[in-house]
């Protein structure tokens, strides 16, 4: 358990830090970082990055083998990135999932949403070959972190929401002795900052819903045999596909 504290602690504390000197940090790109938030009001996105550091040093402090926890922080940065590329480059861009961004490729644009969706799925696909021997559970464990990278960002359309899904959906992972202080490291980062994101000071935007998803899915993916596997990739994957549907019939 000792273990576990120290990957919940590092990722909390690291979080917050970055989230503090962002927040009290005056630059002339500030209105770079404002968003409006589903109520209208504005917020800013120091979360994001904020997740996504202390997601990722908490993984690479975290106990287990290096390979693993090198993978581990290395997707999340590789997720964060993807994402603020989202945030920024996308930014009014009205398509939604990847039916959207899909078509739009095939048309010749590449739109930021595209570059997320290969960036993180390439990513994934490197640590599910990392965290993983067989090549069945590579590909299973690749569907898993990106799928649940994709979750989280799904759920970020309301204060608190992606955050205190990141709590729920780890906590079950700190019981297994294997990957208990990977899931730690993503739940540290968020405990860190959702009582501001409840508050609608700020959001976590697709950097730190991401970030946070991938360290989530990491977790996952490495406490888990085929068979675990095999039903969380089908979960995941069937909850994208009904969620672009949804989007799909809204536009």
């Amino acid at each position: 358990m000792r273990a576990v504290g120290k990957a919940a602690l590092c990722g909390a504390v690291a979080a917050r830090g970055v989230y503090e000197g962002a927040r009290r940090r005056r630059s002339r790109s500030a209105a770079a970082w404002e968003r409006t938030n589903h109520a209208g009001r504005t917020v800013h996105l120091h979360a994001g990055p904020a997740a996504a550091a202390g997601t990722a040093l908490a993984l690479a402090a975290a106990a287990g083998p290096p390979r693993v926890r090198t993978a581990g922080a290395l997707t999340v940065v590789a997720a964060a990135a993807c994402g603020a590329y989202d945030d920024f480059a996308g930014a009014g861009d009205p398509r939604r999932g990847f039916r959207a961004h899909l078509g739009a490729l095939r048309r010749g644009e590449v739109t930021s949403g595209a570059v997320k969706l290969i960036g993180i799925g390439a990513a994934a696909c490197a640590a599910g070959a990392v965290v993983k021997e067989r090549p069945l559970d590579k590909a299973l464990a690749a569907v898993v972190i990106a799928g649940s990278a994709h979750l989280v960002n799904l759920l970020d359309v309301r204060p608190g929401r992606a955050a205190g899904a990141v709590l729920a959906l780890a906590a079950p992972g700190l019981a297994r002795r294997g990957s208990a202080p990977l899931a730690a490291a993503p739940m540290g980062a968020a405990a860190a900052l959702i009582a501001d994101d409840l508050a609608g000071r700020t959001m976590l935007g697709d950097t730190g819903a991401h970030a946070l998803g991938a360290g989530l899915g990491l977790a996952v993916a490495v406490g888990n045999g085929r068979t675990g596997l095999a039903l969380h990739a089908a979960a995941l994957v069937g909850t994208a596909l009904a969620m672009d549907a949804r989007n799909h019939l809204c536009e």
